[in-house]
């Protein structure tokens, strides 16, 4: 893995940013010019909007993630971690999946990494605790609300079915929102083929520390989301928080307390931690300090962009907010990723680097199967949309947004067939440890006298 030959432009990361700079970089790229180096603990992106309909079973979770080595033919594709990066000798260490850890040197470097789950030390909460950040999650949350369901139907014990059919949700933005609206239509779906559960059996409760849910898409529309959430059924808690989970055991500030066995946590999510490794110029809240180019402040070699950076908003900036930054969301990873390919080819060639600036268009939110909230963006008016409509236009910019036109079409495949046929019901839990059937069939059969055990008194006779 020698740069003798040709420079090397390593990009840490394979999420949203990282496969669409990749892209770009090797599509303004002349041929030869540069070796285009992806690293990623997994082989795969994961188109993260779509994670709440792959729980409630709209979406296949195949076709939530895009495979990196197919989309990026032409790059080097490495299925590891970067441990540390040494900017005086423009090194980084790779940690693969097996083996020793390596050095790989750079001649440019792209950070991507996005941002992980923002937890707090609540007692019980690593235990207990289901996230919303990847396709993995995102199906164990599936099979487990399944799983809850069945445990209700096939007991008679109160206490068991109480905890079973009550679900958590910690956090009320875009994930929180959306999550509880798909899974509840899930469960709603779902109780109606067991014969000892119903919908009025269950309990849904939504908390989060602010005073209102869906902060992205304006007050009144969030408003709206908190009055179509409550109107199903579920119990919204704001201004309040979590104190403990222990043992399925919640507690909240405000002093409700319920056992549940489902707790999602989607209360934020901080940038990765490992940048504190990198010896790169952090912000306040962990994030790489940017400049406008995406270039990170100090360096002429590295460009960051996306959940893990820290990039001024220029727009904002202009329209009077000094201290405007660009949101982590995937409008602005999307474009920031563009430019900072474009960028990169631009370093690399000695030509002036290019701001990135990009007014807000909007947001979009699903609750569920046919409802959602919508505000679009149009200069200066804003069209704010609820109900059916906003949920086509939900549908209609992330399938859109979704990358290659392999998963466009499997994804509204997916849509369509579901206008048809019946929301699929089925657990598979086994999924978490496949295995374990066959290690019970392949152990050593008991001898007849292990099997069998000697009664006390023969036991005593033995002796």
């Amino acid at each position: 893995m020698s740069t003798t030959e040709r420079p090397r432009i390593l990009v840490v990361g394979g999420g949203y940013v990282g496969l669409y700079a990749a892209r770009r970089i090797l599509k303004k790229m002349r041929y030869g010019e540069a070796t285009v180096t992806v690293v990623d603990p997994r082989s795969y992106m994961t188109y993260q909007p779509f994670l709440p309909e792959t729980a409630a079973g709209n979406i296949s979770p195949r076709h939530v993630v895009v495979p990196l080595r197919r989309v990026l033919p032409k790059a080097e594709v490495l299925t590891g971690r970067v441990t540390t990066i040494d900017q005086d000798r423009k090194v980084a260490t790779i940690a693969p999946l097996v083996g020793e850890a390596y050095e790989l040197p750079f001649d440019y470097l792209v950070i991507a990494m996005g941002a992980v789950s923002r937890t707090f030390p609540i007692p019980g909460l690593a235990e207990q605790g289901i996230g919303m950040k990847g396709i993995e999650e995102a199906i164990g949350l599936r099979n487990h609300v399944l799983e809850q369901l069945d445990k209700a139907d096939s007991t008679t014990d109160e206490e068991i079915r109480r905890k079973a059919l009550t679900f958590v949700f910690i956090g009320g933005g875009f994930a929180g929102a959306e999550t509880i609206g798909e899974v509840e239509d899930l469960a709603r779906d779902a109780a109606k083929y067991y014969n000892n559960v119903s919908r009025e059996d269950m309990r849904f409760i939504l908390v989060d520390a602010a005073d209102k849910i869906l902060p992205e898409v304006g007050p009144k529309l969030g408003a709206y989301g908190k009055e179509h959430l409550e109107s199903r059924g579920v119990e919204i808690y704001l201004s309040t928080s979590m104190d403990s989970c222990v043992d399925g055991h919640v507690v909240l500030k405000n002093g409700l307390e319920v056992d549940s066995n489902t707790i999602v946590w989607t209360a934020g999510v901080k940038p990765n931690p490992v940048l504190s490794r990198f010896g790169l110029p952090l912000g306040p809240r962990g994030h790489v300090d940017c400049q406008p180019t995406l270039q990170v402040t100090g360096t002429d070699y590295i460009w960051a962009a996306g959940d893990n950076a820290q990039v001024p908003d220029l727009v904002g900036r202009k329209a009077g907010n000094p201290n405007a930054w660009c949101p982590p969301n995937a409008q602005h990873a999307l474009r920031q990723a563009k430019v900072l390919g474009d960028n990169v080819i631009s370093g690399m060639r000695g030509f002036p680097q290019k701001d990135y600036a990009h007014a807000n268009k909007g947001a979009v939110a699903g609750l569920g199967l046919h409802k959602g909230v919508a505000m679009i963006v149009m200069g200066k008016m804003k069209i704010k949309l609820k109900g059916r409509l906003a949920w086509y236009m939900h549908r209609g910019y992330h399938g859109l947004a979704m990358p290659t036109w392999n998963r466009k079409i499997r994804v509204f495949a997916d849509w369509t067939l579901g206008m048809f046929l019946k929301r699929e019901v089925v657990a598979l839990g086994a999924l978490e440890s496949p295995r374990e059937e066959f290690y019970e069939a392949a152990k050593p059969a008991p001898t007849p006298a292990e099997a069998t055990p000697k009664p006390e008194h023969q036991k005593a006779k033995a002796s």
